[in-house]
């Protein structure tokens, strides 16, 4: 079962300002290991305090914050940035 990878207008922007090449290996790591798997909190890790319900992917130096959406079968993709920043 594949899972689908929606973005907000907001990670649009932040994935833009990143640069090619580091949106282009978050991109590929979406698309290739998160959408693939049954799963997707595998590969993730749960955040807790007032962000508790969202989960957060490890890619080098950013994060994404994303919404998993079991009905929808959905990651929504919240926010993308560096990890000194994203969490603020």
């Amino acid at each position: 079962m594949d899972w689908t990878i929606e973005y907000t207008q907001t990670a649009r922007k932040q994935l833009q300002k990143l640069g090619k090449s580091v949106a282009r290996r978050i991109l590929d790591f979406l698309d290739d290991r998160v959408a693939k798997q049954s799963d997707p909190r595998r590969l993730g890790k749960a955040l807790s305090g007032p962000l508790g319900n969202l989960w957060r992917y490890r890619m080098g130096d950013c994060r994404l914050i994303c919404d998993i959406d079991d009905k929808a079968v959905c990651v929504l993709v919240l926010r993308v940035g560096h990890r000194r920043e994203i969490y603020r």
